[in-house]
C-alpha cells in the first residue's frame, strides 16, 4: 500500500508549504487582486509538465476569467517527439520572444512554475518581465533548484530573478516515494502541491477582492443554469484582459 504513502506526503507537503510559504502567498495574491483591480492583466507559464498548472487555473469554474495562460507549441505536453520540450526550454532568446508575443506589459502579473529553476526560458521571462515593469511571481522547488546549476547563461536561478518566490517544499528531483527494489524514486509531488498553492492564491485574491467592494471575475459551471449568461457578462465586461478566447 506504497500508494497510501504518497497520499500522505503530498498532504503532508501541502500542509508545509502553506505555512511556511504564507508570507510570500499573500504577497502573490495582493499582486494579483491589485492588478485586476487596475484592469491589468495576469499571466501564468510553465514548461512541459510545470505548464499543468496553467491549464488548471485558466477557464475554470470556481476560477478567475482573468487569469490567462501562456501556451506555446513546443512546450506543451503533446509535443512530438515530447523530448523536444526539454531541448527547447534550453533555449536562450525564446523565453523574451514568447513573453513579448503574448501582450504581456507594465504593471501585469507574470507567475512561473519551474520545478528545478534552472531553466533558460523561465528565466529569461523573468528577467526581461522585470525589466518591462511586470510583477513577476515563481512557484518552485528550492531544495531541488539549489542542488542543481542554471542553465541560464546568467549563471541564475528562478528564485533568484522573480519579486515573489514560492517554495513547493518538494524533494530534490520532484519524485517521494522510495520503493525496495528500484533505485528511481516515483511519485512526483510538483503537480499536486502546485495546484493546491495556486487555487489557495487564487481564493486569497477573490477574498481581497471582495473585501475592496470589487466584484470579482469568477466563472461559473456552463452546465449550472445560468452559467452561460453569468460566464458572458464576464467576457464583455473583462474582454481586454481576456486573451485566450
Amino acid at each position: 500500500m506504497r500508494g497510501s504513502d504518497y497520499i500522505q506526503i503530498v498532504t503532508e507537503t501541502i500542509k508545509r508549504a502553506w505555512e511556511t510559504q504564507n508570507t510570500s502567498i499573500m504577497e502573490a495574491k495582493s499582486l494579483i487582486a491589485a492588478a485586476i483591480e487596475a484592469k491589468k492583466n495576469v499571466f501564468v507559464f510553465g514548461c512541459s509538465h510545470a505548464g499543468i498548472l496553467a491549464e488548471e487555473v485558466f477557464y475554470r469554474t470556481g476560477g478567475l476569467a482573468v487569469i490567462n495562460p501562456i501556451f506555446f507549441p513546443g512546450f506543451m505536453l503533446n509535443t512530438r517527439p515530447i523530448t523536444m520540450t526539454s531541448s527547447l526550454e534550453r533555449i536562450p532568446g525564446l523565453g523574451k520572444t514568447i513573453l513579448t508575443q503574448n501582450h504581456v506589459g507594465e504593471g501585469d502579473v507574470l507567475l512561473l512554475h519551474s520545478v528545478s529553476g534552472r531553466n533558460t526560458v523561465p528565466v529569461e521571462m523573468a528577467i526581461e518581465a522585470g525589466a518591462m515593469g511586470v510583477h513577476t511571481i515563481c512557484i518552485t522547488n528550492m531544495e531541488y533548484s539549489r542542488a542543481v546549476t542554471s542553465r541560464h547563461p546568467s549563471g541564475k536561478h528562478l528564485y533568484e530573478v522573480c519579486d515573489v518566490v514560492i517554495d513547493n517544499c518538494g524533494e530534490t528531483g520532484d519524485a517521494a516515494v522510495k520503493l525496495d527494489g528500484l533505485e528511481e524514486k516515483i511519485g512526483p509531488t510538483s503537480t499536486a502541491v502546485g495546484t493546491a498553492i495556486l487555487n489557495a492564491i487564487v481564493i486569497e485574491a477573490v477574498e481581497q477582492m471582495i473585501a475592496d467592494g470589487i466584484v470579482p471575475p469568477v466563472f461559473m459551471s456552463a452546465n449550472i443554469d445560468g452559467g452561460d449568461e453569468h460566464n458572458a457578462r464576464i467576457f464583455k465586461e473583462y474582454k481586454d484582459n481576456i486573451f485566450y478566447m
